[in-house]
């Protein structure tokens, strides 16, 4: 993502430069925000938020769950290396994820793992305002779910995540 835009910007600037500025608002899937560039002008962040959202719910089963599983797992070996993307480095920080005892990485890794074994994608939950005790409550509460349900549960953290993502982006949401 790049720097603040506004959204007259993003309406103004040719597809190609739009798809750069918004192609990581979904993590690691730039193609939704390029299935949007056509439908330009947006009134409003909430219309382009809208619009991305139906993107991924238009999608085929097999593109939604590639988007899902572009997410990192919470609190992860690849948060721990350094290795994530830099909304995530910092939503993951956000919610303290980035302070954690050895004790509570533990428990985060036994969680992820069990969560990916049931589901075959990460544990995705838009952490901003969220505690790690929240955070640890969300996974226990939602490993029970059955599959389509924790798909659609991630699907719609997804595009929460994204909301959060764009208000940061265009400082005039």
């Amino acid at each position: 993502m790049a720097g603040p835009m506004t959204l007259a910007d993003l309406n103004a600037v040719p597809a190609a430069a739009f798809v750069q500025a918004l192609g990581g608002i979904f993590e690691h899937s730039p193609w939704v925000a390029a299935a949007v560039a056509d439908h330009r002008p947006f009134g409003s962040v909430d219309a382009l938020h809208r619009a991305m959202v139906a993107a991924v719910t238009a999608a085929p089963p097999g593109r939604q769950l590639d988007l899902i599983r572009a997410h990192p797992d919470l609190a992860g070996k690849a948060a721990r290396a350094g290795a994530l993307t830099e909304p995530s480095t910092a939503e993951q920080a956000g919610a303290g994820l980035d302070r954690l005892s050895d004790a509570e990485f533990e428990r985060f890794g036994t969680l992820n793992t069990a969560y990916m074994a049931r589901f075959g994608f990460p544990f995705i939950v838009a952490v901003k305002g969220l505690t790690k005790h929240d955070i640890l409550a969300a996974f226990e509460a939602r490993l029970p779910n059955d599959p389509e349900t924790e798909k659609a549960t991630a699907l719609h953290q997804v595009a929460r995540i994204a909301r959060f993502r764009l208000e940061a982006l265009i400082p005039d949401a």
